[in-house]
Parts: C-alpha cells; sequence; structure tokens
C-alpha cells in the first residue's frame, strides 16, 4: 500500500509539472536607435483577442517609466481590469525600460547645484525625438494601432510630458502627468507655458494633471500648470488633487482614476 501510494504521488507530482505554463502578460522587443545611439528595451503588452491579421485597431498607451520593475506590470494590470469591466477599450501599452531617466526626461539646466547633483541630465530633446521618429513608427508599422495616443509619465517622467505637451503637442493627444517635477531649472518650463503652447495648432487633446500631499511646491506649480494650460484653446485640461496619496503612492489611484474619467466622456 505504502509503495503504490507512493507512486501515486509521484505520478501526481509529474503531471503537475508537466501542466505547468509561463504567465505572459507581454512581450520584450529591443528597438535599435539611432538617435539615442543604443538599444531600447520595450515590453509591449496586446489585449486579449488581438490579432495581427485582424482588421481591429487599437488605442496606444505609452509608459515612459516601462520597465519591468516599474510601472508597466502594474499599469497593464488595471488597463485590463479596466477593460473587463468595460469602463476602457482594449489597448496596446509599450513600456519603454528605463537606461538613465534622469538624462531622457529632463532639457539642459541652468542650476549649478543641479548639474552637480544630476551630472548626466539634459537630454531630453533626443528622447523626445526617439520617441516621434522611431518609436511611435515602429509600434504603427508593427502593431494595429489607431489614431489614440496616450502618455504617463510621473515624477521626472511627467516633467517630460509636461515638455512634449508644450513644445511638439502633436505627439500624444492624451497627456496622463502625475506628480510633474516642475522645480527643475528653477520652474523654467513652468514659467514658459504661455508662451511655447501659443506657438502650436493644438486641438482635441486631453491632459490630466494629477497631484498628492507631496509639499508645497509640488502642489502649487502642478495647480499653476494646470491653470495655464486651461487658457489654451485646443486643450482640455482636467486637475486632481489626491489629499490621501504621496509620491510613492499616487501613481496607481491617479492612473485608474484618470483612466475612468478619460473614457467616461465617451459613454
Amino acid at each position: 500500500m505504502k509503495k503504490g501510494s507512493l507512486f501515486f504521488l509521484l505520478l501526481l507530482i509529474a503531471n503537475f509539472c508537466l501542466a505547468q505554463k509561463n504567465l505572459i502578460i507581454g512581450k520584450t522587443y529591443e528597438l535599435p536607435s539611432k538617435i539615442l545611439n543604443e538599444n531600447r528595451v520595450l515590453n509591449i503588452y496586446t489585449p486579449e483577442g488581438y490579432h495581427p491579421d485582424s482588421t481591429k485597431t487599437y488605442p496606444v498607451i505609452y509608459l515612459l517609466d516601462g520597465s519591468v520593475n516599474e510601472d508597466f506590470i502594474h499599469i497593464t494590470g488595471l488597463v485590463q481590469f479596466l477593460t473587463m469591466i468595460e469602463a476602457m477599450p482594449k489597448s496596446i501599452i509599450v513600456g519603454i525600460a528605463n537606461v538613465d531617466r534622469r538624462k531622457d526626461f529632463t532639457f539642459p539646466t541652468t542650476i549649478v547645484k543641479d548639474k552637480t547633483d544630476f551630472p548626466t541630465t539634459g537630454s531630453s530633446t533626443k528622447f523626445i525625438n526617439f520617441l516621434a521618429e522611431e518609436l511611435q513608427p515602429f509600434v504603427e508599422n508593427n502593431f494595429k494601432t489607431n489614431e489614440s495616443k496616450t502618455v504617463i509619465g510621473q515624477s521626472f517622467g511627467a516633467l517630460l510630458a509636461t515638455e512634449i505637451l508644450i513644445k511638439r503637442a502633436h505627439i500624444f493627444n492624451n497627456y496622463i502627468i502625475v506628480s510633474p517635477s516642475l522645480w527643475w531649472d528653477n520652474e523654467s518650463l513652468l514659467n514658459h507655458v504661455d508662451d511655447k503652447i501659443n506657438r502650436q495648432k493644438i486641438s482635441n487633446i486631453n491632459v490630466f494633471i494629477a497631484v498628492g500631499e507631496e509639499g508645497k511646491v509640488m502642489k502649487e506649480d502642478a495647480k499653476k500648470l494646470a491653470e495655464s494650460l486651461l487658457k489654451s484653446k485646443g486643450l482640455k485640461v482636467s486637475f486632481e488633487f489626491f489629499e490621501k496619496e504621496n509620491h510613492l503612492t499616487i501613481l496607481h489611484n491617479s492612473i485608474y482614476q484618470t483612466l475612468l474619467k478619460m473614457y467616461a466622456k465617451g459613454k
């Protein structure tokens, strides 16, 4: 009996092991960039039912902090859940894995202390060119995309999203800007919002700005950004203060609430 029981147990274990499968939420690609002079890792999620030969197309969400150990997994989970409850359309998610986010997400600073504390900073123009001229064409040529392009950035990523918005707004049509580090370079970007954005022809662009209990400067800068953008024709601007969240906790809840709000307008 003991030998028979042991054999049966081993058989069950063997069958269980054979039945295991990997849990896959996306695929990883390497995109050679001539602009950045390096290969960039992309983590890409395609929704359930996606088929490359289908005529159906999907919105694309670009995550600036898109490494697996950053925002890719939990933002993908939010999108899957909101899709499941039919609160938003099925979407493709493109997570851009970081190499040096301070370098890629900031423009040159005139502040000596910032240069000392963050010596690699100041290459945002190159990174914006990479997004527009290499990344988006790659995604659009290899996946079933439609015209909806959303960018999500937090902190320095939100600084970059703000820079794109006020300089080259057409690159995306939905901007989710969370806890932007607008203090960078003594708030120079914030101080020139009106001048720069009014030079562009803008229409039907949605901007969602969120900030938590993150100190006086962060809160006031985010609010000032929203107030400045509200003056611009062609922009639909939403601002929300999450009083129970801080810089570490705000992203998940703010993205959840923003996506609900963003797609509720279409219902």
